[in-house]
């Protein structure tokens, strides 16, 4: 279901709550509370799907910093528009529950990871390392480790908050003291 297209989804969901309504009006109560969990779980596949999306952007300009040394006024719109994003994806509507719980990123990190670095490998000295050459120059631990603490700020930190201390910690990366003097 996670290959499915908008319009092929929407028809699902549609298709789900035409069977959804027919059980409840049929009293069949049981088989309306499998649908419910049905339909759970494709928001929740959708939400991580989008997720996963603005992380592998992320990763994508970690990477770029940790290769270059540096840090342009783009890639720094872009971590940040990507951790904010990540954020308001991953509260739930009910304000206090997450899709992804702090401790659960490990495995949404290392996917997107391996899926940053052939669109890096392009980007990176103008395309100058292949995918395979990137991987190996990469440390990927210090990727993960910088993704992490930039994931958790989206649980300390309001959404009003968050910018200032995405800034903050995008100070500490290489070339982060020479972007906030706007050198």
């Amino acid at each position: 279901m996670l290959n499915l297209g908008f319009d092929k989804l929407l028809w699902l969901m549609t298709q789900e709550l035409w069977d959804l309504r027919r059980s409840i009006l049929d009293g069949r109560y049981d088989d309306a509370l499998v649908i419910v969990d049905e339909l759970e779980l494709m928001s929740r596949k959708s939400y991580i799907r989008n997720i996963r999306s603005f992380l592998i952007r992320l990763i994508i300009h970690l990477i770029k910093n940790q290769v270059e040394q540096r840090l342009t006024n783009s890639w720094v719109a872009s971590i940040k528009g990507s951790i904010l994003e990540i954020q308001d994806l991953n509260l739930q509507d009910n304000k206090t529950s997450h899709y992804v719980k702090q401790g659960e990123w490990e495995d949404l990190l290392d996917a997107a990871y391996d899926a940053a670095i052939d669109p890096a490998s392009a980007e990176i000295f103008d395309g100058l390392y292949t995918p395979k050459r990137l991987q190996a120059m990469v440390e990927k631990t210090l990727i993960m480790s910088v993704g992490k603490d930039f994931l958790n700020l989206t649980y300390t930190n309001s959404q009003k908050s968050l910018p200032g201390a995405v800034d903050e910690m995008l100070s500490e990366l290489p070339g982060g003291q020479e972007w906030q003097e706007g050198k």
